[in-house]
Order: C-alpha cells, then sequence, then structure tokens
C-alpha cells in the first residue's frame, strides 16, 4: 500500500514538473531579457572598458582605411595591375573572405537573434525568417544588378554620337567597301564590363556596410570587457580583409576620384561610427530587448544574402569562368587556393571573436 502510494506521489510530482516546467523555462527567458535593464554593469561603464572601445575606434579604422585603399596604393606596382595574374588571385582571397563573411559571420548571428528566447514563439520561431530574408536579399540583389545595369548600357546605346550625312565611314568587313548616310559610332571597349563592376562594387559596399554599422553598435553599447577585448583584434582583421575585397572591386570599376573617395571614407568610417552611437546609447541600449533581436536579425540576414550573392556570382564566378582563368591551370590552382585561405581565415576570426 505505501509502495502505491509513493508511486502515485512520484508520479503525481512528475506531471506536475511536466506541467510547470514551460512556464518555469518561460519565466526564466523574460527574467534573462529583463535582466539587462537592472544590470549594475550596465549603468556604470567602466574605464576600462571605455578605453577598449576608444582603442577598437582607432584600430578598426586604421585596418578599414588601410584594407580598402591597398589595390589603389599597389596600381603602380606591375606585378598588382587588374590585367596580371597575382591580381586575380588576390581578388580570389578578398572574395573568399566576403564568402566567409556572410556564411560564418552574419547568418549564424541572424539566425541567433531571431530566435532568441525573447522572442515570442509565434511567428518568429515557427517560420526560418533568418533563410527567408537572405533569399529574398539575394533575388532583390540580383533584381537591382540587372535593372541598372541594364539602364547605364541603354543610356549608353541612345548616347551614341551621331556622324554627318556627307561623311564617308569606312568599315573593316571581310568584303571591304564604304557606306555613306547616317550612323553611330559606339564605344567597341568593354563597356558592358565597366558598367557591371561599378554596380557590383556599389552593392557589395551596401551589403558590407549594413553589418558593420549592426557589429559596431553592438560592440559600443556592450559594458562587458571581456566581450569587447577579443573583438577589438577580431573586428581589425575582418575589415582589413573585407576592405581588400572592396577595394579590389572599387579599383577595376574606374570611378572618377570624388566618387573613390566618398566610398573609401563611408567603408572606413561606418564601423567606427557605429561604435560611437553604441556608446552614446549604451545606457539607454538593451541589446536583449525584442526589438534589438528582430532589427539586427532582419538587417544581418539580408546582408548575409547580399554578400553571398555578390561573392559567389558576381566575384567568383565571374573570374572562374572567364577564358584567362580557364586557360591557365596554374592560375586556376592559384586561385582556389587564395580562395580555401580566404575563407579559413575569416573562419579562425569567428573563432576568435567567440561568434
Amino acid at each position: 500500500m505505501k509502495k502505491n502510494h509513493y508511486s502515485c506521489c512520484c508520479k503525481f510530482s512528475t506531471v506536475c514538473c511536466l506541467l510547470l516546467l514551460p512556464f518555469l523555462v518561460s519565466s526564466k527567458c523574460v527574467r534573462l531579457c529583463e535582466a539587462e535593464d537592472q544590470d549594475p554593469e550596465r549603468e556604470q561603464i567602466s574605464d576600462q572598458a571605455l578605453k577598449f572601445k576608444l582603442v577598437a575606434i582607432a584600430s578598426i579604422l586604421a585596418a578599414s582605411a588601410v584594407g580598402v585603399c591597398l589595390p589603389f596604393l599597389a596600381k603602380n606596382i606591375r606585378l598588382l595591375r587588374p590585367d596580371k595574374e597575382t591580381f586575380s588571385v588576390i581578388k580570389t582571397f578578398g572574395a573568399g573572405v566576403i564568402l566567409a563573411s556572410g556564411f560564418i559571420h552574419i547568418l549564424p548571428d541572424a539566425y541567433e537573434s531571431l530566435t532568441s528566447p525573447c522572442l515570442s514563439e509565434n511567428p518568429w520561431r515557427r517560420f526560418p525568417f533568418t533563410s527567408f530574408v537572405a533569399m529574398m536579399a539575394t533575388i532583390l540583389t540580383l533584381m537591382i544588378e540587372s535593372f541598372a545595369t541594364g539602364y547605364h548600357k541603354r543610356n549608353e546605346l541612345n548616347k551614341a554620337q551621331p556622324v554627318e550625312a556627307d561623311e564617308e565611314i569606312s568599315h573593316d568587313f571581310e568584303q571591304g567597301g564604304h557606306v555613306h548616310g547616317s550612323a553611330f559610332v559606339l564605344d567597341r571597349t568593354n563597356s558592358s564590363d565597366f558598367i557591371r563592376n561599378r554596380v557590383v562594387s556599389q552593392v557589395l559596399e551596401l551589403g558590407i556596410v549594413v553589418h558593420s554599422v549592426i557589429i559596431g553598435v553592438s560592440l559600443g553599447a556592450s559594458a562587458k570587457t571581456r566581450t569587447i577585448k577579443p573583438l577589438v583584434a577580431a573586428l581589425s582583421f575582418h575589415q582589413f580583409f573585407e576592405g581588400m575585397g572592396l577595394g579590389g572591386c572599387i579599383f577595376q570599376a574606374k570611378f572618377k576620384h570624388g566618387a573613390i573617395a566618398i566610398m573609401v571614407l563611408f567603408f572606413s568610417l561606418t564601423t567606427p561610427t557605429g561604435i560611437a552611437v553604441g556608446i552614446g546609447i549604451s545606457k539607454a541600449y538593451n541589446e536583449n530587448s525584442p526589438t534589438a533581436h528582430i532589427v539586427q536579425g532582419l538587417l544581418n540576414s539580408a546582408s548575409a544574402g547580399i554578400l553571398i550573392y555578390m561573392a559567389l556570382v558576381d566575384l567568383l564566378a565571374n573570374d572562374f569562368m572567364s577564358p584567362k582563368m580557364l586557360s591557365n591551370f596554374r592560375l586556376q590552382l592559384a586561385t582556389t587556393f587564395t580562395l580555401l585561405l580566404g575563407v579559413c581565415c575569416m573562419s579562425l576570426l569567428a573563432k576568435w571573436g567567440d561568434h
């Protein structure tokens, strides 16, 4: 009888625990999400943490500027000109860095934000918003690139110079001869590649900048020294390598000096500015609030989709399927090695930065 009574009590206790478990977990998550507002460490940001943030601003600014300017600084070096094999090898390394940034750094952060226990289960944990937003960003990037390239191409054709009707124009046809009348003189250079490089560099910078703002604000708002210290070095290398990839695209696009200066400054200042903004709002900013998780998750998802598309389609596929690459087996091996090297470097930084 006692055994039966004991067994019934155990079963009753087990059932009660199972029924109460979701409420206990839910209340724990709520306390975790709300604890940030009552954290005394956030109310009094230590001088040491502020020093590390100032060091991060200087270090990341310098690394970003050097990385994005490197292709321009090396343009007078014969081996690093765009038509040389060495440039293709370095560009592939930068493309690997950008690809790994999307897959290893940004996409996991987005998934973590949008599946946080601080968010309600419906709809955030019942639908893969991270993958959906990344996919839509990829499609949108393709559409923007296609429409922008088509727009510039049509303008180029409309701006073709008319020739006087009385002027004789000789054409290098196989049978020779000449024609009279109205004609158009079109630039027969690689204008399509030129336009495409400009569109690619602008869209690529947009994807990088979105993520740079988020990581800058997050670092600046953090009050934990143990979180900031490894991020200073990791983000400095991250921005340097990413800047190399972006700088190579800007260099190939052959913008005017004013446009180049704006794009370089925009990339270099984005993360340091984000850190400064994070420092300014650190007392009011709650990185565990539902709003913060949703905004960070959606923006990171879109940024990951843009960078993955640009790296695979516009940088890697465009180079690896080019006649120059297909006709040179040694160059194929070299670029494959540097691609894997760039991916491995960014993967190690993800481990270093404790992502």
